[in-house]
């Protein structure tokens, strides 16, 4: 990244006291370009007090205050619209809870040099998932397959949240007609990203599951993802993704 290039962090939080400190303190050292926005969604754990405490001290870090739980995809739209009306360069989803690897994060930024959209791929060199339970394991696996069965979306790992945009990229997009949340989220906005032609590029991680807290994880994010692809399908056939 060169010295001109600013890059934004989002870490969308419900409930993540243990995490939030930790995390950053991770990312921050990694390069002094990088800054971060905590977007939480009135977390009852106080982890908005936390961030903005962290915040108080750090002029890289900022804090925005949803007044209740609406979901992964509204908290990342939120930070995507600051990210552009801040105008940064490069702007990241990412995890607070450590399933994502702050390491991974200068491969991040040398990937999206030459290329719009970078995906942190789970599956692109086999299988590289750490303390999933076998069922949610091969969940996701196969949801993926479903997924670039039904959509044609080119990635292996199509569901993963470990990502990195261009700005110009989210600006091409009409962030108010995404609806998603959850897995589907995911799935529609890199959908988005090929049906406009970007260059996506998929990198190796290794995905941990969180050590503290609970996971978001819900029947009803599965259920949305399973009959969504076929509507993202449809729109994706009558030009409607942009």
């Amino acid at each position: 990244m060169t010295d001109t290039k600013r890059a934004l962090i989002i870490f969308p939080t419900y409930n993540e006291k243990e995490n939030i400190e930790k995390i950053i303190k991770a990312v921050l050292p990694l390069d002094s370009r990088l800054e971060i926005l905590v977007v939480d969604d009135n977390s009852p754990d106080g982890t908005g007090q936390i961030a903005d405490n962290l915040a108080a001290a750090e002029a890289r870090i900022h804090t925005m205050h949803r007044e209740k739980k609406e979901g992964l995809g509204r908290a990342y739209i939120a930070g995507f619209k600051w990210g552009i009306d801040k105008k940064y360069d490069y702007i990241f989803e990412m995890d607070a809870d450590f399933s994502h690897d702050p390491r991974y994060l200068p491969d991040f930024l040398m990937a999206i040099e030459e290329n719009d959209l970078v995906l942190g791929s789970r599956y692109i060199s086999g299988v590289n998932v750490v303390n999933w339970p076998m069922s949610r394991l091969l969940l996701s696996y196969y949801a993926n397959a479903y997924t670039r069965i039904v959509t044609g979306l080119p990635v292996r790992d199509a569901t993963g949240g470990f990502k990195c945009f261009r700005r110009e990229v989210l600006e091409t997009i009409d962030l108010n007609a995404i609806k998603s949340n959850g897995y589907i989220f995911q799935i529609e906005v890199s959908m988005r990203v090929w049906k406009k032609g970007f260059r996506i590029k998929e990198i190796p991680i290794i995905f941990a599951d969180r050590q503290f807290g609970s996971s978001k994880m819900s029947k009803k994010i599965v259920r949305e993802a399973i009959w969504k692809v076929w509507f993202l399908r449809l729109m994706s056939m009558f030009g409607k993704l942009k």
